[in-house]
């Protein structure tokens, strides 16, 4: 793909804000303030667009750093924190989230550095409203590829050398954060310390079209669980999809609430609570105004929250290019291969009396870019994505044979995320590295258990090998 348009750089160097003041570091350059009895400090570092090309365009990449106080809180070692996605920002913590979870435990042992990679959060942003700067819908898709994990790892190599002094670091990835700690040991393994994953371990050779072939059985196995679970809801869910598919609905927001809409908040059903939080949804669904059954403005405004991409359009435009190695376009895999389990179709489960209408789970769809209004300005960019056959291998095999980084990863069961099958693959390509296999967890265990799926990270005794 030819370069895209250059932009006039910010000024080199790193930033430091804060809110709260508390005083300089030891550095006298950062400021910070206190949260639940942590310390917090921001950062905005200057890196390049293309690290091929460091005297190019700048952008601007945003992290948190959290700390327990203490005598020796500035000789902790670091520990990156990279999110799941792509193009989820880290988590913005809250004062009952740091009393006992993950992070909390973590900010007693490192200095903790929630990165927000690049083009989500406060990083320079990358969604309808600035990817227009670029130009044409063709720039755009130029633009994109540089915003998958190769050059996230490039980000935190930069930043790594400014933060630490050029010491290795640890890395903790959440699933595609974890996908990207994966690039780093292939990319740049010099700089890493030790390296946890949960729920992050890629197939190394899967396409995104084979992601999807193992995805939707698991799905249909999430979908059996739940109606199993709450079997009034198979009636309810048909009911709400004949009314869909009879109904143009609108959502408060904007968002064209489809069949295929309403059946993708399968997604959270790869969660700890994602099952009862979807029966609640569905219960008060439908009720009988004035105008006769119609679906409550409660049930509208939750769907409207939960199917929106506007706080996460990476998500849903890079989502395929992530799995993206090779000189093939992705094409839409998850729509191609949804094709093949016909038990997937609306149309022909709302036409029976007797099928269940299935919810489907981490799936992408064209039809995304025409129902959501964050999405339809990218309409065009996304579609020359999927046309897009110039990727390039995110994952060294050879690298990772030879790894010498102590590699410690937790893999979900029946993760409806990741496949484990993949993730144990992957992990007996890597040298030494160790695997805790659990069912007591979905895939957002790491936030969801407090400190369960962290302890496993952090007690390689209690790794299988």
């Amino acid at each position: 793909m030819s370069q895209p348009q250059q932009a006039v750089p910010p000024p080199a160097g790193t930033r430091f804000r804060a809110d709260r003041i508390d005083g300089p570091d030891r550095a006298g350059q950062a400021t910070a303030y206190r949260q639940a009895g942590l310390r917090l400090a921001d950062h905005v570092f200057t890196v390049p667009l293309d690290h091929h090309r460091p005297d190019g365009e700048q952008i601007e990449v945003f992290a948190r750093e959290v700390t327990a106080p203490g005598p020796t809180a500035a000789e902790r070692p670091w520990l990156l924190y990279l999110e799941g996605g792509p193009g989820h920002p880290a988590p913005r913590p809250t004062d009952s989230q740091l009393e006992g979870g993950w992070l909390a435990r973590a900010a007693h042992d490192y200095r903790v550095l929630l990165l927000d990679q690049r083009g989500t959060g406060r990083s320079t942003p990358l969604n309808r409203q600035t990817l227009p700067l670029v130009g044409t819908p063709r720039h755009q898709a130029e633009r994109l590829p540089f915003y998958r994990a190769d050059s996230i790892v490039r980000d935190a190599e930069l930043i790594r050398r400014q933060l630490t002094g050029g010491r290795p670091w640890s890395v903790l990835g959440q699933s595609f954060g974890g996908f990207c700690a994966v690039t780093y040991l292939s990319l740049a393994p010099e700089g890493l310390s030790e390296v946890f994953l949960a729920g992050g371990l890629p197939g190394l050779d899967a396409d995104a079209e084979a992601v999807y072939r193992a995805a939707y059985p698991r799905m249909e196995r999430k979908n059996t669980a739940y109606y199993a679970r709450y079997p009034e809801d198979e009636e309810q869910a048909r009911a709400i999809g004949r009314y869909l598919w009879e109904h143009k609905v609108v959502l408060p927001g904007g968002i064209l609430l489809t069949v295929e809409a309403f059946q993708s908040l399968g997604i959270l059903l790869g969660t700890a609570d994602g099952a009862a939080r979807l029966h609640y949804l569905m219960e008060g669904a439908l009720l009988s105004g004035c105008r006769g059954p119609e679906l409550s403005d409660a049930f509208q405004h939750q769907a409207q929250s939960l199917l929106s991409f506007a706080a996460r359009p990476l998500y849903a435009v890079l989502h395929e290019s992530a799995y993206a190695q090779d000189e093939r376009p992705t094409a839409w895999a998850a729509e191609r291969v949804r094709a093949r389990f016909p038990q997937f179709d609306a149309g022909a489960a709302l036409a029976s009396p007797h099928a269940r209408l299935l919810f489907t789970g981490e799936t992408i769809h064209p039809w995304h870019f025409h129902v959501d209004p964050a999405l339809r300005p990218l309409h065009d960019t996304a579609h020359l994505l999927a046309e897009d056959a110039s990727w390039t291998p995110l994952y060294d095999k050879a690298v990772l044979a030879a790894n010498e980084v102590p590699t410690r990863a937790v893999v979900y069961q029946d993760d409806l995320y990741v496949d484990a099958g993949d993730s144990l693959r992957t992990a007996a390509a890597i040298r030494g590295a160790r695997t805790v296999v659990t069912g007591e967890h979905e895939h957002d265990g790491l936030a969801a258990s407090g400190t369960a799926v962290l302890d496993l990270l952090l007690a390689p005794d209690r790794a299988d090998g």
